[in-house]
């Protein structure tokens, strides 16, 4: 992997009914099903691969292992240097291990952790020698925006940054809510970090881009989804819609009108 150390490097749906998500996603992003390139993981079946009209990978999805949260869920892959050594900072900055350190053949090692504030997110080293191009600003498909709502999002600004080199990059005020604060990563921004909203368990929300703004809306609801927030601009005249796919898992989407 030749991504320069904390470059979001995957997304992941963990879900009760892959094969229905994976239709719908296709449906909404215009991704393709890439198969099951890395077979049948233990407990959990096939995992599918989807790609960007490009024909790049984005993401994976599988279906929710026995004994984990039943309610569905979207993560992330940070690529790191050394995931042993990510994990070990992880915790001794007040974070916590999920999964150890551990080896896919083929796919590379990784661990799952959590942040101070219990939001949890994965750290890999992936095998292949080329770049991810999952985090894509701009490209039709790809992850375009990383999102961190916390219960402490000055803390979580100084975590990421030691962690991974982000920085904050400008704010913008949203009165009550406090700042949303702009995350830079190799000179590109590649998110931002706000205070949870009241009622809102604190994680990390993943856009995608789609063309129209407003057809995408359309392609939610017609595909089984709910909007849970309708489309807003944001700085730079894209606009983004909040929404769940059919299971309930949180995603976005970023368009134009």
């Amino acid at each position: 992997m030749s991504n320069p150390h904390g470059t979001p490097i995957w997304y992941e749906l963990i879900t009760g009914d892959p094969d229905a998500a994976g239709a719908f996603y296709q449906k909404v992003i215009g991704w393709q099903d890439g198969g099951c390139p890395g077979g049948t993981a233990e407990g959990t079946g096939d995992y599918h691969v989807y790609l960007a009209p490009d024909g790049q990978g984005v993401a994976g999805m599988m279906k929710t292992p026995a004994g984990a949260p039943p309610e569905p869920r979207w993560f992330s892959y940070i690529g790191v240097d050394d995931v042993d050594a990510a994990a070990e900072k992880v915790a001794a900055a007040g974070g916590s291990i999920h999964m150890p350190p551990t080896t896919l053949e083929g796919v590379g090692r990784m661990a799952m952790v959590a942040d101070p504030q219990g939001v949890v997110f994965y750290v890999m080293r992936g095998s292949s020698p080329e770049g991810s191009t999952a985090f894509k600003r701009m490209a039709p498909g790809h992850g375009e925006w990383n999102e961190l709502q916390t219960s402490d999002d000055q803390a979580a600004l100084a975590f990421y940054g030691d962690q991974f080199g982000w920085t904050k990059d400008g704010v913008m005020p949203m009165g009550e809510m406090g700042d949303y604060s702009f995350l830079s990563h190799d000179g590109g921004v590649i998110g931002g970090v706000m205070k949870a909203p009241p009622g809102e368990t604190p994680g990390w929300n993943y856009f995608f881009r789609v063309g129209d703004i407003d057809e995408a809306k359309q392609r939610i609801e017609d595909a089984g989804g709910s909007i849970v927030q309708e489309p807003m601009e944001v700085p730079g005249g894209d606009f983004v819609i909040y929404a769940k796919d059919p299971q309930g898992a949180k995603f976005g989407v970023v368009g134009s009108r």
